[in-house]
């Protein structure tokens, strides 16, 4: 079987009997080319099935209408929300958003900056993996001349705008229930503290513990990966302990699912026995039993914010990047799993 031949701008003029210059011109709607010759290559080229080489246009323009978004993962609540906002306000400025994941692997990240380099992309919008502690392909990006912005998980030694909810603050609007709750053991599932916003999460917490008064004690603050089976394992060996917590702060609502099913499995009385906060507002966590409270983290927000950061240097059409932190301020939805009727 041999391929089918791409059809060129060669071939559209071949058929009309005119230049391919024209018929490039005719195709980017230009003034000096008739009506009548504008429809009739854009006829043509429609029947002829042409796809214009947007690669070879972006070098010779210097512009491709592409930006690029990394994602640790797409199936969040959080960052499916993020994209959706970030290709609504791209895509209304003629931008296309080409979107991938890392699956907090640092290796499918480097990866993913290499394909979009290579695409010529005008700007990347991106959410560090898990796994990254080395920033070199993040300064590749910068020493590429584009625009690198960063949301949600970013590093402040990269000095490039930044968009994020205040987690320090955060940790600290949770504790805050959860004493007022009448809870004074609290314990913490946290995300690895060599990423900034699980350790800025941790931080809040501890001084929120010692602004209570309370017990701070390293047995009840275990690091995790956040997924589902780990909320499962570290609730476990939390109830494992000779003196359990009477409440749970995780900062990932997969992982607080995987801690609230542990909970149920052991028939342990919710929030009354222990009160449980998660973080991210996925949708679930208003649809299980009992639903779980948690951080609203403004998707549609940090999404929009990121997208107009990334306009904001296109449009100047030039590119020196500056640290421009922009900080949401969380919202602590209540819900069941924490609030006691009966304190």
């Amino acid at each position: 079987m041999t391929n089918k031949k791409k059809t060129t701008i060669k071939d559209i003029a071949n058929v009309l009997n005119i230049s391919a210059a024209a018929v490039s011109k005719a195709l980017h709607n230009d003034s000096r080319i008739s009506d009548k010759t504008k429809k009739a290559v854009k006829q043509v080229a429609e029947n002829l099935n042409y796809q214009p080489n947007h690669l070879a246009s972006a070098l010779r323009s210097g512009k491709s209408k592409l930006v690029g978004v990394i994602v640790p993962k797409t199936n969040s609540n959080f960052f499916s929300s993020a994209i959706h906002n970030i290709e609504e306000v791209l895509n209304e400025k003629g931008y296309n958003v080409i979107i991938t994941q890392s699956n907090e692997s640092y290796e499918k990240e480097c990866k993913n900056i290499d394909t979009l380099l290579y695409t010529q992309v005008d700007g990347i919008i991106a959410s560090m993996a898990n796994e990254t502690v080395d920033l070199e392909y993040f300064e590749k990006i910068k020493s590429a001349g584009i625009p690198l912005i960063t949301f949600d998980r970013g590093e402040n030694d990269l000095n490039v705008d930044y968009i994020g909810i205040d987690d320090y603050n955060s940790s600290h609007l949770i504790v805050n229930h959860l004493v007022d709750q009448g809870c004074k053991r609290i314990a913490h599932i946290g995300g690895f503290k060599r990423t900034r916003i699980y350790n800025n999460r941790i931080k809040g917490y501890v001084d929120a513990i010692k602004k209570h008064n309370l017990s701070l004690d390293e047995e009840l603050i275990i690091e995790s990966n956040l997924t589902i089976e780990d909320g499962r394992k570290k609730m476990l060996q939390l109830l494992a302990l000779k003196n359990r917590p009477d409440a749970v702060y995780v900062a990932g609502d997969y992982a607080a699912l995987g801690a609230l099913q542990i909970l149920n499995e052991q028939n342990i009385a919710i929030p009354n026995e222990i009160a449980l906060v998660g973080f991210g507002n996925e949708p679930f966590t208003s649809m299980v039993t009992p639903t779980i409270t948690s951080v609203n983290q403004h998707a549609y927000n940090i999404g929009r914010i990121a997208a107009e950061a990334f306009l904001n240097y296109a449009d100047k059409n030039n590119f020196s990047q500056s640290l421009n932190k922009i900080i949401l301020k969380a919202e602590l939805l209540v819900r069941e799993s924490s609030f006691k009727k009966e304190k």
